[in-house]
């Protein structure tokens, strides 16, 4: 039968909606047995274009042209080009930071001033506010976050709980920002008031970091660590001083201001690269390794350029300090994005295939209470971040599948986009697959997998909205429309 006389396609039955979940689980499962973390870097991509023509397959025998798959996942992938760009921007930043003495300053100054007691606890405060403040868990994670997970190394820490910690804050201020993105979609998706949703937000996040805090405390170690030795080792190599966190500042700055991300950072990276330029002529030209016959202005250009795209390369003679301030570059974040390509075309064929909303189905069926009607939305979107591996597919496609149900109960839309947040948001950095976990690992270079089980905030979340949801707490009722202007009531 030929393309253009293709029956009309149907819905998949459960078994055929499953084959490609189970065909992803099976190939990442076996990926990982083989390969362990290194599986990011080539293996885990494999497996998501074998369980891309699985899927591909299933969709075929429903009905479905190869062209309408083929178009479900370009056009799935296009939506990435925004965070693709993003992460070729933190690598630029995290090289040129390196070249220019930003990370290693901002290393210098916190094994001054933080206490391994309660460093993983000070770590996810200071994260939140910041993340609250410019509303963008990867701009947060790209700056900050990489210079605590320095300062955990230095100090003989964890670096997974100190990834945890990060991106546990990170998240806080994702989705209870004014100025995130995640915020506003779940909001728009819900039909909710943005600032509505922001005060029910705060219910459900302020006792889940609260909680986070203490669990981060207790992990704190005790004793004092004797940094002095790396700390003078930064300084004779770096020279590092306040002037150093000018590019950090130009970046919060930006954020704060609703400069978009991509934008933000990149200029952050260029402040970064000129930095070094202006500070440390020598150390950038001596990277370059340029010929003795070149200007030094050329050479100059040829040191930053080269951080901005391959990342720093430090040759101090200090073991720890290479090891940590040889990072970043464009160039190293390719395997990241190449995930997420793969990722988000396997999400894109799943969903014209309709699977998600045919295992969505019979859950929602026999969602009868309030409680079960939450969590059943909640499970749904964890499953869209693993199948789909985009958070905001996880949002959207739960949000307009679960929305009438929420309007048949009385529920007011913003109980909606608040489970929304609780569940779609903070899960996609728990899935090494989505472009969040990919993120997270790719810049904090700890995997995803290895940080998981200490994300406290992000793994609490989604509990905690259940336990509102059982218990009736905040659970708003929509008032009916007044009945002399038609205008939608308040919320009881």
């Amino acid at each position: 039968m030929s393309e253009t006389t293709l029956r009309p396609a149907r819905p998949l039955s459960l078994a055929e909606a499953v084959v490609p979940i189970l065909a992803l689980i099976l190939l990442v499962g076996l990926s990982y047995f083989l390969f362990g973390d290194a599986g990011a870097k080539g293996p885990n991509q494999v497996a998501l274009v074998i369980a891309a023509l699985v899927a591909t397959l299933i969709g075929r025998r429903a009905g479905h042209s190869l062209d309408a798959l083929s178009e479900a996942a370009s056009t799935s992938i296009g939506t990435g080009v925004g965070a693709v760009l993003i992460l070729f921007a933190v690598g630029a930043l995290i090289g040129t930071w390196a070249l220019s003495g930003t990370l290693m300053a901002m290393v210098y100054y916190g094994l001054q001033l933080l206490n391994p007691n309660f460093f993983y606890a000070t770590a996810v405060v200071l994260c939140a506010i910041v993340s609250l403040s410019i509303g963008s868990s990867w701009t947060v994670v790209g700056t900050i976050g990489v210079g605590l997970v320095g300062i955990a190394i230095n100090m003989e820490l964890s670096p997974a709980i100190t990834a945890g910690a990060v991106i546990s804050g990170a998240y806080f201020g994702d989705k209870s920002s004014p100025l995130s993105d995640t915020a506003n979609l779940a909001a728009a998706v819900a039909g909710a008031d943005l600032y509505q949703h922001l005060r029910e937000t705060l219910w459900t996040s302020v006792p889940t970091l609260a909680g986070a805090v203490a669990l981060f405390w207790v992990l704190g170690e005790p004793g004092d660590a004797d940094v002095s030795a790396k700390a003078r080792a930064i300084q004779e190599a770096f020279g590092v001083s306040p002037v150093h966190f000018l590019p950090l500042l130009l970046v919060v700055a930006l954020a704060l201001f609703k400069v978009p991300p991509f934008l933000t950072i990149m200029i952050g990276a260029l402040a970064g690269a000129l930095l070094g330029v202006v500070m440390a002529p020598e150390r950038v030209i001596a990277f370059a390794g340029a010929a003795p016959d070149l200007p030094a202005p050329l050479a100059l250009l040829k040191g930053a350029w080269l951080a901005l795209a391959s990342g720093y390369i430090s040759t101090t003679g200090y073991a720890a300090i290479d090891q940590l301030a040889s990072r970043g570059g464009m160039e190293s974040m390719l395997d990241t994005v190449w995930l997420i390509i793969v990722a988000l075309g396997f999400g894109g064929v799943v969903e014209k295939a309709g699977a998600v909303e045919r295992l969505a189905a019979p859950v929602l069926a026999v969602a009868r209470s309030t409680g079960a009607l939450v969590s059943t939305l909640i499970g749904s979107t964890v499953a869209t971040n693993i199948v789909t591996a985009d958070q905001y597919i996880a949002i959207v496609l739960p949000g307009r599948m679960f929305k009438g149900a929420f309007e048949q109960r009385g529920l007011a839309p913003v109980v909606l986009s608040r489970a929304l947040g609780d569940s779609a948001t903070v899960t996609s950095a728990l899935i090494p697959w989505n472009s969040c976990g990919a993120f997270m690992a790719a810049a904090l270079g700890v995997a995803t997998l290895s940080y998981a089980p200490f994300t406290f905030f992000n793994i609490l979340n989604p509990l905690i909205s259940i336990l509102f949801a059982f218990a009736g707490i905040r659970m708003l009722k929509r008032q009916p429309k007044m009945a002399v202007s038609g205008q939608p009531g308040g919320l009881t």
